[in-house]
């Protein structure tokens, strides 16, 4: 069977097929990010002659390679290559034959720092295999991504997933798909960034909808906060960093400086950490996305949101913290997290008699990085009441790791993706266990996203819970 050919605005590309499903890998969306380019906006790509091979996956954003965390293998989520710098291309798959499709456009997570599009986890086929035209983004990460710098544009990493949502307005008919039908979703700082860009003026002419999964719609940086990351830069460097100087600098020097920057002290006085420490590198607002809705900017577009019941797990059990964590680490944190934190340990404690140090710890991690902004969110589309919200919670308990991984976060990937056969996610280190994960659950939570995106309807009304 001869390999597919697309025309896209920038150029012919060259994809393949298997079972009636199209890949294309590796399509650029904007120009290669290099140099001083690495600070400015995306800028358009420029067009080629001929055919473009996208038979093979395109290079990572740079970062620094990473294996997992602690005894969990989460090498599937990290999957780093090919670290050439046209890295600014979108991976598309598409049911062959049909047209007027649904459009999903999936932003990975990471923390800001890290994340790959190569991940086995985010392969499309099922989607596809389902009517979906499905798109994952490779945007700018860590410090070239998300470094507030005096003479460069803010959030670039988020101006780089709005021009991928311009490319597949642009592109997504010659793919089979509906341009007027386009869904986004994220997972972490993708849902993150999906909320960012849903509050963005003008985003309703590229979104119809969104899906965010243990994101934080409360998680940017203030202005304030984002000057400490810089001034630490600059500390680091012994010179004020901006744009034009570090545009010289080679990306492994620039992953190196934005990995030196982690535990910089970004609370102050009235504003938390918003990520608890984890990343030195956020969203830069003036305004939460949160805020936005409640204000009525993006108050239109409908929300289907969640998180986890155990997201705080992913960060201790693998280090054996569960077990290990005292009331001092519980202290320490919340007042990282926290304005209030004798009040948030004291609400924990209640809603969980006889917890140990450690659940309450996990409990306050989940809290801090998703829960509390997810509710913001929700309460702030709810009194707007301007388009329709569907809640969800994942509380499926993986029993990778003698079982005490549970519901963490990212366990509920592989269930949305339909990828409970991947190898890498088997086993006692694997994020789905040794045991046999539900293969029901895999078909609703798959099969409600796919919904979502043709309908707008996932199948059901208010909350609902997804326990296997």
């Amino acid at each position: 069977m001869p390999e597919p050919i697309i025309s896209t605005t920038s150029g012919r590309i060259r994809g393949t097929e298997r079972d009636g499903v199209l890949r294309f890998r590796g399509v650029p969306y904007a120009a290669a990010p290099v140099g001083a380019a690495r600070f400015a906006a995306p800028a358009p790509r420029p067009g080629w002659s001929g055919v473009r091979d996208a038979t093979v996956p395109g290079p990572t954003a740079p970062q620094a390679r990473r294996d997992g965390f602690g005894a969990l293998d989460a090498s599937p989520l990290f999957v780093v290559s090919d670290l050439s710098p046209d890295y600014l291309t979108v991976n598309v798959w598409a049911p062959r034959g049909e047209s007027r499709c649904p459009v999903m456009v999936f932003v990975h997570g990471g923390g800001f720092l890290s994340g790959s599009t190569r991940s086995p986890l985010y392969d499309g086929a099922a989607f596809a295999r389902d009517g979906i035209v499905f798109v994952s983004v490779t945007y700018r990460l860590g410090l070239i991504g998300f470094l507030d710098l005096p003479d460069a544009p803010s959030n670039r990493g988020l101006l780089d997933v709005l021009a991928a949502l311009r490319w597949v307005r642009a592109n997504a008919e010659a793919f089979g798909g509906d341009p007027g039908n386009v869904t986004l979703f994220g997972q972490s700082a993708g849902a993150t960034l999906t909320t960012a860009a849903m509050t963005t003026p003008g985003a309703g002419d590229l979104v119809r909808r969104v899906i965010v999964q243990s994101g934080n719609p409360t998680g940017a940086f203030d202005p304030e906060q984002a000057a400490r990351v810089t001034h630490r830069a600059g500390t680091l460097l012994d010179s004020p960093p901006t744009a034009e100087m570090l545009a010289a600098r080679s990306d492994d020097d620039l992953v190196a400086l934005g990995a030196a920057l982690t535990g910089t002290e970004v609370r102050t006085p009235t504003h938390i950490d918003p990520l608890a420490g984890l990343s030195p590198f956020a969203l830069v607002l003036d305004r939460q996305p949160a805020e936005a809705v409640a204000a009525g900017v993006g108050a239109d577009v409908p929300v289907l949101i969640g998180t986890n019941d155990d997201e705080g797990h992913l960060y201790l059990a693998p280090h054996g913290l569960l077990a290990t964590s005292t009331e001092d680490d519980v202290r320490a944190l919340a007042a990282r997290t926290s304005l209030d934190p004798q009040g948030v340990i004291d609400r924990i404690r209640a809603g969980r008699p006889g917890a140990s140090w450690g659940e309450v710890r996990s409990a306050l991690l989940g809290e801090a990085l998703f829960g509390a902004g997810t509710r913001r969110l929700v309460d702030a589309h709810a009194r707007r009441a301007a388009a329709p919200r569907h809640e969800y919670r994942f509380g499926w308990r993986s029993s990778a790791l003698d079982g005490t991984l549970g519901a963490a976060h990212t366990v509920e990937l592989p269930f949305v993706f339909d990828r409970l056969s991947v190898p890498a996610l088997r086993g006692p280190r694997g994020l789905l266990g040794p045991d046999e994960p539900p293969v029901a659950l895999a078909d609703a939570m798959h099969g409600a996203w796919v919904s979502y995106a043709r309908t707008g309807d996932p199948g059901w009304d208010g909350l609902r819970r997804f326990d296997g």
